[in-house]
């Protein structure tokens, strides 16, 4: 497969290089990230009443100390569907404050490689 040379190329790249089936539906985590909690809430709670897509979650980063907002959706890892996501996501964060902060698949598939849970 041929991806595009930019972070969402790279990173599909690397999941297929992983036995990762890029053709099938993974759960797909976006990061929206706020300085503010506030903002992060307020943003939360405007998902949940547009009844957003996906399954949403809200967490302190202490490591950044920010707050994300994490939106999982349940997609196929298509790279201008993951495009559009993303830039619908960071035009609707920065309405709070916030940035789009990428995406990642948290998801372990059989055969996914690096990603599996090794057995001891």
């Amino acid at each position: 497969m041929q991806f595009p040379e930019d972070d969402n190329g790279q990173m599909l790249a690397a999941m297929a290089e992983s036995g990762i089936d890029l053709t099938k539906a993974l759960d797909v985590d976006f990061f929206l990230v706020f300085d503010d909690q506030r903002d992060a809430e307020s943003a939360l709670e405007t998902l949940v009443q547009d009844q957003a897509e996906g399954e949403l979650e809200i967490h302190f980063d202490e490591d950044t100390e920010k707050w994300e907002v994490i939106v999982c959706i349940n997609m196929v890892p298509e790279y201008d569907a993951l495009v559009a996501k993303e830039v619908a996501l960071n035009e609707f964060a920065q309405e709070f404050d916030g940035i789009s902060d990428g995406w990642g698949v948290m998801q372990h598939q059989e055969g996914d490689g690096e990603f599996a849970d090794e057995a001891e």
